[in-house]
């Protein structure tokens, strides 16, 4: 299967979380991610140092880690109109939305932990991101 992955599945890959074993079987399937990715996972990696969750060594092996992963990846800049179309539509930050662009121009779904992502797209009208957004634990 072909999936777009958020940072908030691939911060599962990197520490233990709930649904850690759900992030990490997408592992097996053709991945596809933004840049922005690893700007975003860097900041959650320094967010759980800095909270104490984490050594900064194991933030460090992580990183080096998440950069091995095999993805495709594609560059924001490409993706920065329609994210923003998209955040505009949902009234949602753009952040989140560039994954969503990505999902919608690979006409893949988007796999995200984040409930609030999620449930927007699931909103009336956010016509047709429904089904293209799916919740990591929806099993």
């Amino acid at each position: 299967m072909k999936w777009v992955v958020d940072a908030s599945v691939a911060a599962k890959w990197l520490a233990p979380e709930p649904d850690s074993l759900l992030a990490e079987a997408l592992l097996d399937d053709e991945l596809i991610v933004p840049d922005l990715l690893f700007a975003e996972v860097g900041n959650i990696l320094w967010k759980k140092q800095l909270r104490g969750e984490m050594e900064a060594a194991t933030a460090q092996i992580g990183a080096r880690w998440l950069l091995q992963v095999p993805a495709q990846v594609h560059d924001s800049a490409s993706l920065l109109a329609d994210a923003l179309a998209l955040a505009l539509q949902l009234q949602h930050p753009a952040y989140d939305c560039f994954y969503l662009a990505l999902a919608e121009r690979a006409g893949v779904p988007l796999v995200t932990a984040d409930r609030r992502l999620h449930a927007r797209c699931q909103a009336v009208d956010a016509v047709g991101l429904g089904e293209r957004v799916r919740m990591l634990n929806a099993g």
